[in-house]
């Protein structure tokens, strides 16, 4: 395990580039197992979620060959196993993704219950059901799903939350299921985006409504093509609520303005500044930091990853902020380790938002109020989950003195050498073994 030292407080300066989404490229390798041909994929992110993908891809039959910088070709000629292995499962949530091209191209599935961030339950129930209204047989025994199909066919889904999992679960699953599948109340995220166009160049027909619906056509096979993975916005995010926090003046190329609407309006309210560029987008605090409230919640909303960063970024504005998280019920599990660098936050298990959500009766502390702004003050912090890795990389650099942060490997999961990167924009870290 590897730990972070990092001396403080410093403003970030410079140019970084946002290597490939995770949250895209995960799935988009699990498509390609849909079809016996190969795919090829480029801007490929150097991430932990990368490797742990491939290994799971490689383990259930996929070749994977690196063919070039940040290139990547996926060809799955058989999948002679049925089993995702449990040592992978726990490793991130991808295993539920597996069900699709298992069930299409073996007719049965055996998928242990995922790993991944701990930031409250992800259950399946969504995507269990919608292979069961296709006609799969599901079996749950000891936290393993037995799934089994003699082909899937057609169905009208309606999904009870906009899950981005498990509307891309179901995509998957009806780009070759018998007849036409209806997914309403779908996720539409560009990463859900991503998928279904990276589908339709497989071969797959597939339409979507401005009320939230997916609509497929299944047909008999899909082919093999070629995908450009789109940068990651929420690294993007990260880094511009980074460079307003710290003080400094960060160019982010291949940030995308469109991705990032509702996460732009926050940090202008906010009191941070931006310009846009062609290639990509310059983030600095534009005057005095100012407190806002913020609500998260699905795409085209405030997002629910973009919180954490956003919130040491509150620390330092004038006032009271609040936040309403909406989406997962223990997002707020990095607060403790801020706290213990000084920052004024106070948890609340009431709905502190516009509108009600369906944590407001479970006695989950989801909404925040932050006081600002606090001098943050070098810690000792553990990574709890991905994102908050990086929200404590901002504190650390934001704050006086010395920050030790342990539990690296979560944030290597998803964020290409973080630590190098922020180096050269200006922060002192050092990164050492344990």
């Amino acid at each position: 395990m590897d730990t972070l030292i990092v001396d403080g407080p410093t403003p970030l300066r410079g140019e970084i580039e946002v290597a490939g989404a995770k949250n895209s490229m995960s799935k988009l390798l699990t498509a390609s197992m849909l079809t016996s041909e190969p795919c090829s994929f480029s801007n490929v992110p150097a991430i932990g979620d990368t490797e742990i993908t491939k290994a799971i891809c490689e383990a259930l039959g996929a070749r994977c060959t690196e063919t070039g910088a940040k290139a990547l070709s996926v060809e799955t000629p058989e999948m002679p196993v049925a089993a995702v292995p449990a040592a992978l499962a726990v490793q991130n949530r991808l295993s539920v993704m597996m069900l699709a091209p298992l069930l299409h191209r073996h007719g049965r599935a055996v998928v242990p219950a995922a790993g991944g961030d701990r930031i409250g339950p992800r259950p399946v129930d969504f995507h269990l059901e919608g292979y069961r209204m296709m006609g799969a047989r599901v079996e749950t025994l000891d936290d393993v799903y037995y799934v089994e199909a003699d082909g899937l066919n057609g169905a009208d889904v309606t999904l009870p939350y906009p899950s981005v999992t498990a509307t891309e679960n179901l995509l998957m699953a009806a780009t070759l299921a018998r007849g036409r599948t209806y997914i309403r109340n779908a996720a539409i995220e560009p990463e859900v985006v991503d998928l279904a166009l990276f589908l339709q160049k497989m071969g797959a027909i597939i339409d979507y409504q401005v009320d939230r619906t997916f609509i497929v056509e299944g047909v008999a096979a899909l082919s093999g093509t070629s995908h450009a993975i789109m940068p990651d916005r929420l690294v993007a995010a990260s880094l511009g609520a980074a460079a307003v926090a710290t003080g400094g003046d960060l160019f982010v190329r291949g940030a995308h303005q469109g991705e990032l609407l509702t996460f732009l309006n926050a940090l202008r309210r906010v009191g941070g500044g931006f310009e846009v560029a062609g290639d990509g987008i310059r983030f600095f605090r534009s005057g005095p930091l100012r407190s806002i409230a913020v609500e998260t919640t699905v795409h085209p909303g405030f997002m629910t990853d973009w919180q954490p960063p956003f919130a040491v970024l509150l620390t330092q504005a004038e006032g009271m902020s609040v936040i309403h998280e909406t989406v997962f019920e223990d997002r707020f599990v990095y607060v403790s380790e801020l706290q213990k660098m000084g920052a004024d936050i106070e948890l609340y298990d009431t709905c502190l938002g516009g509108s009600e959500c369906r944590f407001g009766a479970s006695g989950h502390r989801h909404s925040a109020v932050v006081k600002g702004p606090t001098a943050l003050r070098g810690a000792e912090i553990s990574v709890p989950d991905l994102r908050a890795g990086f929200t404590y990389l901002i504190a650390a650099v934001c704050a006086a003195g010395r920050s030790v942060i342990r539990g690296v490997e979560e944030l290597d999961r998803g964020y290409e050498q973080i630590d190098k990167s922020l180096r050269d924009l200006g922060a002192a870290i050092e990164r050492k073994r344990d």
